[in-house]
């Protein structure tokens, strides 16, 4: 037997066989596919779970290599980790490895599909990156999405092109640019009246509408644009708004006749607390002025009076807080006992007898602060970047202050 000739013959299955084997789909079980992969990634982009997210799409480049969603959730999986880097180093290596993941995204982008999943990884990048011009830059990615027409039925993840008002809605919040926000996330509202997207924008168009009610005929410095976007407000942060934006120390100093004594004033000690704290000398105010409830709080563990300038303040404290300002400016003793002894509370949360019922009812009574449409007035929720604007935009409508 001639076996040049057979070996030759033998070896042609094999090499059929591994030609064959480069166009099989590496991933064929009904859960590990490119689909369910980006799917989840996502929903662990939401739950802010970065390495799970992360791990799906590295699955989904495995399963099919010039797979351009997989590159755009990589992207915000990288910018999400710069914002969470503090090392300067680390933060440019993240940098780096979002905006190359979102140029294989858009390399690999072939259906309009896939391209609206990319300007929307581009608007989420920026967002989080805010690199130079990022804003500009993410206004850009929302009118490439724009005039795209995808599918709606084929958006994995996003489900409806409304997704994109929603997202660059958030980009011009953190922008400052809140009446532009209020806008995206109105239009997301009127595009579907139940999308996925709809609770959330529901949620977005409330907030920055009360910012830019609050906002309405005064001037917000930085200070205060950066502490309107926040879900929860500190000590710090509250005495900054009171100090910078209402001109507290000035409105105070204008009860006191004789200059010498304004100038006397000054806050009992430094808490060790603030020390470090950017809004130190704003803190060192309100302390002089001994406003009821921002006042230094006993710590028992270090057994020292501290300001705890990190502390929420919840929406009871702010009432209290409030009314003080009001007692202080007015003049009028009256008002700390104006609803001692009513029997019946018209917020089911807060009751007669409770120590803060007379200053939420000085607050809602005169429009500065606002209860819920349920009547609760969420005493002990934390109160909102934008609430607390408004409230001071209220209280100085009040008392005439421009």
């Amino acid at each position: 037997m001639n076996y040049r000739l057979l070996l030759p013959l033998l070896a042609l299955p094999v090499m059929l066989l591994t030609a064959c084997s480069s166009h099989v789909a590496k991933c064929t079980s009904p859960e590990d596919n490119p689909q369910h992969h980006y799917l989840m990634g996502m929903e662990a982009l939401e739950k802010k779970n970065l390495d799970n997210a992360q791990e799906k799409f590295d699955r989904m480049i495995y399963c099919e290599d010039e797979s351009s969603r997989a590159y755009s959730g990589l992207s915000i999986v990288s910018a999400g980790r710069v914002k969470q880097q503090a090392d300067s180093g680390y933060k440019a290596v993240d940098t780096s490895r979002a905006y190359e993941n979102l140029r294989k995204a858009d390399k690999y982008a072939g259906k309009d599909e896939e391209k609206f999943d990319f300007a929307l990884a581009a608007i989420r990048v920026e967002s989080a990156i805010k690199s130079k011009d990022w804003l500009e830059k993410a206004s850009t990615a929302y009118n490439d999405g724009s005039n795209l027409k995808p599918d709606e039925r084929l958006l994995i993840y996003y489900q409806g092109k409304e997704a994109l008002n929603y997202f660059i809605g958030l980009a011009y919040l953190e922008g400052f640019e809140f009446a532009k926000a209020r806008d995206s996330f109105s239009s997301v509202l009127n595009a579907k009246r139940e999308g996925k997207w709809h609770e959330k924008a529901d949620k977005g168009w409330k907030k920055t509408d009360k910012i830019v009610r609050a906002m309405a005929g005064i001037t917000v410095g930085d200070v205060g644009k950066k502490i309107a976007v926040k879900e929860s407000v500190t000590r710090a942060d509250l005495t900054a708004l009171l100090i910078d934006e209402m001109n507290l120390e000035k409105l105070f100093a204008g009860r006191i006749p004789v200059a010498s004594q304004v100038n006397a004033l000054k806050a009992e000690f430094t808490p060790a607390d603030i020390m470090n704290s950017p809004f130190k000398q704003e803190i060192m105010t309100i302390m002089k002025w001994k406003v009821r409830g921002l006042e230094p709080k006993y710590d028992q563990t270090t057994m020292a009076n501290l300001f705890k300038p990190s502390e929420n303040v919840s929406r009871g404290e702010m009432a209290l807080i409030l009314e003080d300002v009001l007692i202080k400016l007015t003049g009028d003793d009256k008002i700390s006992t104006a609803y001692f002894g009513q029997e019946r509370s018209p917020f089911p949360d807060v009751r007669p007898t409770s120590p803060i019922y007379n200053a939420v009812m000085n607050m809602t009574s005169r429009g500065i602060m606002e209860g819920e449409l349920s009547g609760e007035f969420r005493v002990n929720d934390p109160v909102e970047g934008s609430e607390a604007l408004l409230a001071i935009r209220m209280l100085r409508q009040k008392l005439n202050i421009y």
